[in-house]
C-alpha cells in the first residue's frame, strides 16, 4: 500500500469527503494517518464536525480499533517561511519579509511556487521520522487539487527542478519528486457515473499516466441503488397504459375508469420508470468506459440525506471491505 494517497476529482464529485473516509479506514487498525488539504477551503473540519483548522497537524479523529487521523490545512505563506527556514536559516528575518508583504508576493506571483510548496509539504511528512527511525505517520492522504490540474499541481517540482540546475531548491525538488513518482505515491480519481465526470476522469488518468504519475484506483462516489432488474426494466419499456392502471386498481388504489384515480397515477408513474430506465442505461455505459481505463475500480453509494460524521465512519468500514485500505 502506498504511503501518499492523492485523491483527485472533478468538482462536485466529492473528492474530499472520499479522501476524508480513506484517512480513516487507513488509519483502522492503530495506523496513524496524516491528511493534507491544500485548496484552502477547510473542508475537512466541515467534515469532521470541527472548527478551522490551523497551520499544524492536529488530531481530529480516532478510527476504530484505536488509529488516528490528523489533519493539516497548508498555509503557502507559511510553508514558505518553513522553506526559508530550513533551508536558508532565515529565522527572524522570514518573519520580517511576511510582514513586509513579501511572502505573499512571492507565493501570489513566482510560477509554479505555490504547488511546490503544498507538495513539498507533504512529501516531508510522507518522509519524516521520530527520534527512534520510524515514520511518524503510516500514510498521508492529499485532498488535491480537481483532476483538470492535479497533473500540473503534482508535477510542477519537475519543472522547478529543470529551472534550477543546483542549490537547494533544485535538490528539495528532486527529492519530491523522488517521492511523487515512485511506489510510495498512489493518485486515486473520484467520478461519478455520468458522462462529464467519468471524461474527466478518462482525461485526468491519460495526462497522469503520460507524466509518468502513479495512477492509483478509481472510485465512482454516490451512487444509486438498484430497484430495478433487467426483467423489470424490460417490462418498463413495453408495458401499456391501460395494463398499469388495472394493477393499480387492484391494488386498491383507485378504479381504472377513465378519470379515476388509478388512472390519473398512470402517467406520472411511467415517466418516473422511464426517466429511471434512462439514467440505468447512462450510467451502464458510462462503468463500461470507466473498465476500458483498466484500473481497478470501486463504488460508494449515495447518501441521499447528505453526508454528517457518522457516515464518513460508514463509508470508511465500505472502503475497508472494497479492499482499497
Amino acid at each position: 500500500m502506498s504511503r501518499l494517497q492523492v485523491v483527485s476529482g472533478k468538482g462536485g464529485t466529492g473528492k474530499t469527503t472520499v479522501a476524508a473516509a480513506l484517512a480513516l479506514a487507513l488509519a483502522t487498525a492503530g495506523k496513524r494517518t496524516l491528511l493534507v488539504e491544500v485548496e484552502g477551503r477547510q473542508g475537512i473540519a466541515q467534515l469532521f464536525e470541527t472548527e478551522a483548522l490551523p497551520y499544524e497537524e492536529r488530531k481530529i479523529a480516532v478510527a476504530p480499533g484505536g488509529g488516528e487521523v490528523y489533519a493539516l490545512a497548508i498555509d503557502p505563506e507559511l510553508a514558505l517561511l518553513d522553506y526559508l527556514q530550513m533551508f536558508y536559516k532565515l529565522g527572524g528575518a522570514g518573519r520580517a519579509l511576511k510582514k513586509l508583504g513579501a511572502i505573499d508576493f512571492a507565493t501570489t506571483i513566482a510560477p509554479g511556487l505555490r504547488d511546490v510548496l503544498l507538495t513539498g509539504k507533504a512529501c516531508e511528512a510522507v518522509r519524516r521520522k521520530d527520534k527512534s527511525g520510524r515514520f511518524v505517520y503510516d500514510y498521508v492522504v492529499m485532498d488535491a487539487p480537481p483532476t483538470g490540474r492535479v497533473t500540473r499541481f503534482l508535477n510542477v517540482n519537475d519543472e522547478v527542478a529543470g529551472l534550477a540546475r543546483i542549490g537547494p531548491i533544485h535538490n528539495q525538488a528532486q527529492a519530491v519528486m523522488r517521492v511523487l513518482k515512485s511506489a510510495e505515491t498512489a493518485v486515486h480519481l473520484v467520478t461519478l457515473l455520468e458522462e462529464m465526470p467519468v471524461q474527466e476522469t478518462a482525461d485526468g488518468i491519460a495526462e497522469l499516466r503520460a507524466a509518468k504519475l502513479p495512477v492509483g484506483r478509481i472510485i465512482v462516489n454516490m451512487v444509486r441503488p438498484e430497484v430495478l432488474d433487467a426483467d423489470e426494466l424490460e417490462l418498463v419499456r413495453n408495458v401499456g397504459r391501460s395494463s398499469v392502471a388495472r394493477s393499480l386498481s387492484a391494488a386498491g388504489l383507485g378504479g381504472a375508469r377513465r378519470g379515476g384515480h388509478a388512472e390519473r397515477l398512470v402517467d406520472p408513474l411511467l415517466r418516473q420508470a422511464e426517466e429511471y430506465a434512462e439514467r440505468h442505461a447512462l450510467e451502464h455505459e458510462q462503468r463500461a468506459v470507466l473498465a476500458g481505463l483498466d484500473l481497478p475500480t470501486h463504488e460508494l453509494p449515495l447518501h441521499a440525506e447528505g453526508m454528517d460524521l457518522a457516515d464518513l465512519y460508514e463509508l470508511a468500514t465500505e472502503l475497508r471491505k472494497q479492499g482499497i485500505a
